[in-house]
């Protein structure tokens, strides 16, 4: 009895510990000067709109790559199962979205088909940084490396 409330305590102590994911939900606006941008082909979106739920997350990305404005909707499942939205050019862009241990870091990884028949990866790390949202992205494809990290500040 003694062992079966040891480990009753032990995980409870656990679940404390972990507390609450944070709410991602806002419209969020890209803060240039706090963010480092990939110099020639930024990806970075002028403008996010989260909205989450106990078990999605949808992201609304708006913004401009080479004078073109884009606008790009995912539906993300928070269970790490995996997830299909619209990739680039209509392609099948493949996901899945894990939580961190401590429940506070979600981080978003991604496949793309390419045109050259390979594929594209992104990581997508979203957290909360006092009161802005942090998000680093990691891609790679046939054409090379990048990353940036975005610093937005809720509207």
């Amino acid at each position: 009895m003694k062992k079966l409330l040891y480990l009753f305590t032990l995980s409870m102590i656990s679940l404390a510990g972990m507390g609450q994911v944070p709410d991602f939900s806002g419209t969020w606006k890209l803060n240039n000067e706090k963010s480092i941008l990939f110099e020639q082909f930024s990806l970075a979106p002028g403008q996010l709109i989260l909205i989450q739920t106990a078990d999605s997350l949808m992201v609304e990305k708006h913004g401009n790559f080479q004078g073109q404005d884009y606008v790009t909707k995912d539906k993300f499942s928070l269970d790490g199962k995996e997830c299909i939205n619209i990739g680039w050019m209509d392609s099948k862009k493949t996901s899945t979205a894990v939580w961190s241990e401590d429940g506070k870091i979600l981080t978003i990884s991604s496949k793309v088909p390419t045109q050259d028949q390979g594929e594209a990866t992104m990581k997508e790390v979203f957290q909360m940084v006092e009161n802005n949202l942090k998000l680093e992205l990691n891609a790679a494809s046939s054409m090379g490396e990048m990353s940036e990290t975005y610093l937005l500040d809720k509207q």
